[in-house]
């Protein structure tokens, strides 16, 4: 994604923001179906530790993922006030549980720099940039990347 914006100097890309403990992380719009508060999550036993559960989003079950657990960041808020971005990934519709949704914004290509090169591993892989905004830094990630093979077959659901 961002090596096609670096081929046009004019393009633009518009990121959900959003948090996660104290860091702020972006997703590109058309990927996100929808923001929610997340309702009730039903819990499923021996599942992986990032997967918080189920809930019903207008009769389509939908498993939710603690983006916290993922990433491996210390959790800020508790389940009650946390809020769902709805995504695809790879056929999949999937909850990602965050703590809050600050903005939409547009950026540059011009103002998103590749992952330094401390993160180009394993993170690297769904890391798509690191965007300069007024209020910082928005680390932009690539949703269809952020789970192995073996970690998406795991999450329940279609």
């Amino acid at each position: 994604m961002l090596r096609d914006m670096q081929k046009k100097e004019t393009t633009s890309l518009q990121v959900v923001c959003f948090k996660i403990g104290e860091e702020e992380y972006g997703l590109e719009i058309l990927k996100v179906q929808e923001i929610l508060k997340l309702p009730k999550v039903t819990k499923l036993p021996k599942s992986a530790s990032f997967i918080i559960g189920m809930i019903d989003l207008r009769g389509q079950v939908i498993p939710i993922i603690n983006l916290s657990n993922k990433f491996g960041i210390k959790e800020v808020s508790d389940h009650k006030n946390l809020r769902a971005i709805v995504v695809d990934i790879q056929g999949k519709k999937v909850g990602l549980a965050i703590d809050s949704v600050s903005h939409v914004v547009r950026i540059d290509s011009k103002d998103i720099e590749p992952p330094p090169p401390i993160v180009r591993g394993i993170s690297g892989k769904y890391i798509v940039g690191i965007a300069k905004v007024d209020s910082g830094f928005v680390v932009i990630l690539d949703i269809d990347q952020i789970f192995s093979h073996e970690e998406l077959s795991s999450i329940p659901g279609k």
